[in-house]
């Protein structure tokens, strides 16, 4: 019984051995080579110039920011939702929009936003005139949320659909304000889905590319920019893959410190 238990096993390892561990080994394996295929460790020590140290630290700060946004409009949508009367039907309608093409949405807000798209014709209407919304931080970080904040709302949900409700009117019977039951009671209980909230928002933030080049129009640069240029413009495969390594290394180490930790009983 258990040697056949094994063999279910099998198409699970295969796949991580093929699209999980060997991408990696040979991203890993390129980073050690120049742009002319010579073996080299130039590409590390390249990677701590104030160049692409500032670089990092510019996708640190938007993918924080990215996550920071989303998780202030995800929770309390989240605590609403529990509270309506057709709660799968709206979690539906804001997942909804998630299974469009992402490049499709970019394209969206670039007509939204444009010189004459709707944005500014409601500026326009309200007597403030024309701005430049496209190609600014505010236009990137608006997309960027209104992309991820689905990833953001489920988790923090079903973590508020799994929390006793008992214990948040036991809280009020005791006289707790709103604010502590939410701070003592709520917050607490809802905490994990908060990290896998995060994580799922703050990973990809990191190796954002497409949206920095339609939305911000290049003026953000991140971690994935410089991969797409490294890869597909200057073909210095090397330097990118060393690039994706370090971007590796940053998303293991952030799904450590947000990952669930069971305490010992």
């Amino acid at each position: 019984m258990k040697s056949s238990t094994k063999w279910y096993t099998v198409p699970y390892y295969l796949w991580i051995v093929l699209f999980v561990i060997a991408p990696v080994a040979l991203v890993v394996y390129y980073s050690f080579f120049d742009i002319e295929g010579t073996f080299t460790f130039e590409n590390y020590q390249k990677f701590f110039t104030p160049v692409y140290l500032k670089m990092t630290l510019s996708s640190f700060w938007y993918a924080f920011l990215i996550t920071f946004f989303s998780l202030i409009i995800a929770y309390p949508t989240a605590y609403l939702l529990t509270k309506t009367k057709h709660k799968q039907l709206w979690l539906l309608l804001i997942i909804l929009p998630s299974w469009i093409n992402l490049l499709l949405k970019a394209y969206a807000f670039l007509g939204i936003f444009g010189t004459h798209g709707a944005a500014n014709q409601m500026l326009n209407f309200l007597g403030i005139g024309e701005q430049q919304i496209l190609f600014t931080d505010f236009s990137f970080l608006f997309v960027s949320v209104y992309i991820f904040i689905p990833f953001m709302i489920l988790p923090i949900f079903n973590a508020l659909e799994k929390m006793n409700p008992s214990l948040v009117d036991a809280s009020q019977d005791l006289g707790a304000s709103s604010w502590t039951t939410f701070k003592k009671i709520v917050f607490p209980l809802t905490l994990n889905g908060v990290k896998s909230g995060c994580q799922a928002v703050f990973i990809p933030a990191l190796s954002l590319f497409m949206i920095t080049r339609l939305i911000a129009g290049n003026r953000v640069i991140t971690l994935g920019t410089a991969i797409e240029q490294h890869f597909l413009i200057t073909q210095d495969w090397g330097m990118g893959s060393t690039i994706a390594v370090f971007l590796i290394i940053s998303m293991i180490i952030i799904m450590v410190l947000t990952g669930n930790r069971k305490r010992g009983i």
